[in-house]
Protein backbone atom coordinates (compact mmCIF):
# COMPACT_ATOMS: atom_id res chain seq x y z
CA UNK A 1 0.00 0.00 0.00
CA UNK A 2 0.98 3.37 -0.77
CA UNK A 3 2.21 5.43 2.23
CA UNK A 4 0.67 8.87 2.56
CA UNK A 5 3.02 11.97 2.32
CA UNK A 6 2.91 14.11 5.29
CA UNK A 7 1.90 17.23 5.50
CA UNK A 8 4.46 18.64 6.67
CA UNK A 9 6.85 17.51 4.13
CA UNK A 10 4.67 18.75 1.46
CA UNK A 11 6.19 21.78 -0.69
CA UNK A 12 3.76 24.83 -0.03
CA UNK A 13 2.38 26.66 -3.17
CA UNK A 14 3.71 29.24 -4.06
CA UNK A 15 1.81 32.71 -3.94
CA UNK A 16 2.84 35.29 -6.66
CA UNK A 17 0.72 37.92 -5.07
CA UNK A 18 1.90 36.88 -1.24
CA UNK A 19 5.56 37.19 -2.64
CA UNK A 20 5.18 40.57 -4.46
CA UNK A 21 3.66 41.80 -1.38
CA UNK A 22 6.54 41.00 1.14
CA UNK A 23 9.92 42.43 1.23
CA UNK A 24 12.55 38.98 0.88
CA UNK A 25 15.81 37.94 -0.88
CA UNK A 26 16.19 39.78 -4.20
CA UNK A 27 13.00 41.93 -3.37
CA UNK A 28 12.15 45.21 -1.60
CA UNK A 29 9.57 47.57 -1.22
CA UNK A 30 10.65 51.52 -2.03
CA UNK A 31 8.31 54.59 -1.15
CA UNK A 32 9.08 57.36 -3.54
CA UNK A 33 7.77 60.79 -3.08
CA UNK A 34 5.82 62.68 -6.24
CA UNK A 35 8.61 64.20 -8.51
CA UNK A 36 10.91 61.13 -7.65
CA UNK A 37 13.39 59.41 -10.23
CA UNK A 38 12.93 55.58 -9.72
CA UNK A 39 15.32 55.35 -12.94
CA UNK A 40 16.80 57.06 -15.58
CA UNK A 41 17.61 56.75 -18.93
CA UNK A 42 20.24 55.13 -19.32
CA UNK A 43 20.85 53.51 -16.14
CA UNK A 44 21.93 50.21 -15.97
CA UNK A 45 19.30 47.59 -16.49
CA UNK A 46 19.19 45.00 -13.23
CA UNK A 47 15.88 45.08 -12.01
CA UNK A 48 12.43 45.34 -12.75
CA UNK A 49 9.43 47.07 -11.14
CA UNK A 50 6.07 46.13 -9.52
CA UNK A 51 3.78 49.14 -8.52
CA UNK A 52 1.59 48.50 -5.22
CA UNK A 53 0.73 51.90 -5.07
CA UNK A 54 0.49 55.29 -6.76
CA UNK A 55 1.23 56.57 -10.49
CA UNK A 56 4.32 55.96 -13.04
CA UNK A 57 4.69 57.98 -16.40
CA UNK A 58 7.83 56.82 -18.58
CA UNK A 59 9.37 60.37 -20.41
CA UNK A 60 12.35 59.56 -23.24
CA UNK A 61 14.70 62.49 -23.86
CA UNK A 62 15.75 62.22 -27.88
CA UNK A 63 19.38 63.10 -28.66
CA UNK A 64 18.10 66.43 -29.93
CA UNK A 65 16.05 67.80 -26.60
CA UNK A 66 12.82 66.59 -27.26
CA UNK A 67 10.44 64.82 -24.78
CA UNK A 68 7.64 62.87 -24.77
CA UNK A 69 5.45 60.41 -22.03
CA UNK A 70 5.13 57.18 -23.62
CA UNK A 71 3.27 55.74 -20.92
CA UNK A 72 1.54 56.16 -17.39
CA UNK A 73 1.11 53.17 -15.41
CA UNK A 74 -0.60 52.19 -11.83
CA UNK A 75 -1.17 50.35 -8.80
CA UNK A 76 -0.78 46.18 -10.47
CA UNK A 77 1.76 47.21 -13.21
CA UNK A 78 5.64 46.01 -13.70
CA UNK A 79 8.00 48.42 -15.37
CA UNK A 80 11.76 48.14 -16.44
CA UNK A 81 10.81 44.29 -17.70
CA UNK A 82 12.98 45.22 -20.78
CA UNK A 83 16.17 43.87 -18.82
CA UNK A 84 14.33 40.83 -19.17
CA UNK A 85 14.94 40.52 -22.91
CA UNK A 86 18.59 41.37 -22.99
CA UNK A 87 18.35 45.45 -22.81
CA UNK A 88 20.85 46.11 -20.81
CA UNK A 89 20.46 50.28 -19.79
CA UNK A 90 16.85 51.76 -19.45
CA UNK A 91 15.69 53.76 -22.67
CA UNK A 92 12.93 56.00 -20.95
CA UNK A 93 12.81 57.53 -17.33
CA UNK A 94 10.59 57.01 -14.56
CA UNK A 95 9.17 59.02 -12.65
CA UNK A 96 6.27 59.16 -9.75
CA UNK A 97 3.16 61.08 -10.67
CA UNK A 98 2.19 60.58 -7.02
CA UNK A 99 3.36 59.50 -3.63
CA UNK A 100 4.26 55.61 -4.81
CA UNK A 101 4.98 52.39 -3.08
CA UNK A 102 7.24 50.13 -5.58
CA UNK A 103 8.64 46.90 -5.13
CA UNK A 104 12.34 46.81 -7.09
CA UNK A 105 13.07 42.65 -7.85
CA UNK A 106 16.20 42.06 -8.79
CA UNK A 107 16.38 40.65 -12.30
CA UNK A 108 18.48 37.10 -11.43
CA UNK A 109 15.57 36.29 -9.12
CA UNK A 110 13.31 37.45 -11.52
CA UNK A 111 14.97 35.21 -14.09
CA UNK A 112 14.78 32.16 -11.79
CA UNK A 113 11.16 32.63 -10.76
CA UNK A 114 10.14 32.74 -14.35
CA UNK A 115 11.88 28.86 -14.85
CA UNK A 116 10.98 27.33 -11.75
CA UNK A 117 7.75 29.23 -10.92
CA UNK A 118 4.84 28.58 -12.85
CA UNK A 119 2.46 30.70 -10.95
CA UNK A 120 4.45 33.75 -11.14
CA UNK A 121 5.68 33.52 -14.73
CA UNK A 122 2.19 34.02 -15.75
CA UNK A 123 1.92 36.99 -13.52
CA UNK A 124 4.53 38.66 -15.24
CA UNK A 125 3.26 37.31 -18.58
CA UNK A 126 -0.16 38.62 -18.13
CA UNK A 127 1.43 41.79 -17.84
CA UNK A 128 3.33 41.72 -20.49
CA UNK A 129 0.35 40.78 -23.16
CA UNK A 130 -1.76 43.21 -21.47
CA UNK A 131 1.13 46.05 -21.47
CA UNK A 132 1.37 44.75 -26.02
CA UNK A 133 -2.17 45.44 -26.05
CA UNK A 134 -2.12 48.67 -24.48
CA UNK A 135 0.87 49.80 -26.31
CA UNK A 136 -1.09 48.52 -29.90
CA UNK A 137 -4.17 50.93 -28.90
CA UNK A 138 -2.12 53.59 -28.01
CA UNK A 139 -0.46 53.72 -31.33
CA UNK A 140 -3.98 52.97 -33.21
CA UNK A 141 -5.41 56.11 -30.75
CA UNK A 142 -2.85 58.38 -32.27
CA UNK A 143 -3.09 57.42 -36.09
CA UNK A 144 -6.72 57.80 -36.08
CA UNK A 145 -8.07 59.39 -33.29
CA UNK A 146 -8.31 63.59 -32.36
CA UNK A 147 -6.90 65.18 -29.93
CA UNK A 148 -9.85 65.63 -28.05
CA UNK A 149 -10.57 61.25 -28.05
CA UNK A 150 -7.25 61.16 -27.25
CA UNK A 151 -6.96 63.23 -24.35
CA UNK A 152 -10.57 61.74 -23.13
CA UNK A 153 -9.24 57.71 -23.58
CA UNK A 154 -6.20 59.14 -21.45
CA UNK A 155 -8.14 60.90 -18.76
CA UNK A 156 -9.77 57.37 -18.27
CA UNK A 157 -7.24 55.52 -17.81
CA UNK A 158 -5.60 57.28 -15.49
CA UNK A 159 -8.70 56.63 -13.07
CA UNK A 160 -8.47 52.88 -14.16
CA UNK A 161 -11.84 52.62 -15.77
CA UNK A 162 -11.97 49.69 -17.83
CA UNK A 163 -9.26 48.35 -15.54
CA UNK A 164 -10.07 45.51 -12.87
CA UNK A 165 -11.51 46.51 -9.63
CA UNK A 166 -12.89 49.88 -8.58
CA UNK A 167 -11.80 53.09 -10.58
CA UNK A 168 -10.66 56.02 -9.26
CA UNK A 169 -12.59 59.11 -10.53
CA UNK A 170 -10.66 61.51 -7.99
CA UNK A 171 -7.50 62.17 -9.66
CA UNK A 172 -4.25 63.92 -7.55
CA UNK A 173 -3.48 67.50 -9.46
CA UNK A 174 -1.97 66.71 -13.26
CA UNK A 175 -0.40 69.36 -14.87
CA UNK A 176 -2.07 70.57 -18.39
CA UNK A 177 1.58 70.42 -19.79
CA UNK A 178 2.02 66.58 -18.53
CA UNK A 179 -1.36 65.77 -20.49
CA UNK A 180 -0.21 67.53 -23.49
CA UNK A 181 2.86 65.65 -23.33
CA UNK A 182 0.59 62.24 -23.23
CA UNK A 183 -1.59 63.22 -25.35
CA UNK A 184 0.73 64.49 -27.90
CA UNK A 185 -0.50 67.97 -28.55
CA UNK A 186 -0.33 71.73 -27.08
CA UNK A 187 -0.83 72.88 -23.81
CA UNK A 188 -3.53 75.16 -25.17
CA UNK A 189 -5.88 72.88 -27.01
CA UNK A 190 -5.64 70.35 -23.79
CA UNK A 191 -6.99 73.68 -22.10
CA UNK A 192 -9.23 73.86 -24.38
CA UNK A 193 -10.55 70.44 -24.19
CA UNK A 194 -10.43 70.50 -19.95
CA UNK A 195 -12.77 73.62 -20.16
CA UNK A 196 -15.01 71.10 -22.57
CA UNK A 197 -15.82 68.71 -20.64
CA UNK A 198 -16.17 70.85 -17.39
CA UNK A 199 -18.88 72.46 -19.37
CA UNK A 200 -20.14 69.38 -20.33
CA UNK A 201 -20.36 67.93 -17.11
CA UNK A 202 -17.63 65.20 -17.53
CA UNK A 203 -14.94 66.50 -15.49
CA UNK A 204 -14.56 68.67 -12.53
CA UNK A 205 -11.10 70.19 -11.32
CA UNK A 206 -10.60 72.27 -8.72
CA UNK A 207 -7.58 71.24 -7.22
CA UNK A 208 -7.85 67.71 -8.07
CA UNK A 209 -9.16 66.35 -10.81
CA UNK A 210 -12.76 64.43 -10.73
CA UNK A 211 -13.80 62.09 -13.73
CA UNK A 212 -17.06 60.83 -14.50
CA UNK A 213 -18.24 57.70 -16.48
CA UNK A 214 -19.79 60.32 -18.39
CA UNK A 215 -16.64 61.42 -20.33
CA UNK A 216 -17.07 58.15 -22.14
CA UNK A 217 -19.49 59.46 -24.57
CA UNK A 218 -16.45 61.51 -25.87
CA UNK A 219 -14.83 57.80 -26.80
CA UNK A 220 -18.10 56.93 -28.29
CA UNK A 221 -19.02 59.80 -31.11
CA UNK A 222 -17.85 59.89 -34.24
Amino acid sequence: MRKSVPKSSLSKAFDAKLFLAQNGEGRSIIHFRKGQVVFSQGDAADAIFYIHGGKIKLRVLSREGKEGVVGVLTAGDFFGEGCLGGQTVRIANAIAMTDCSIMRLEKVDVMRLIRTQRAFSEVVLDHLLSRNIRMEEDLIDHLFNSSEKRLARVLLLLANFGKDGQPEPVLPNITQATLAEIVGTTRSRISLFMNKFRDLGYIEYNGTLTIHSSLLKVLLND
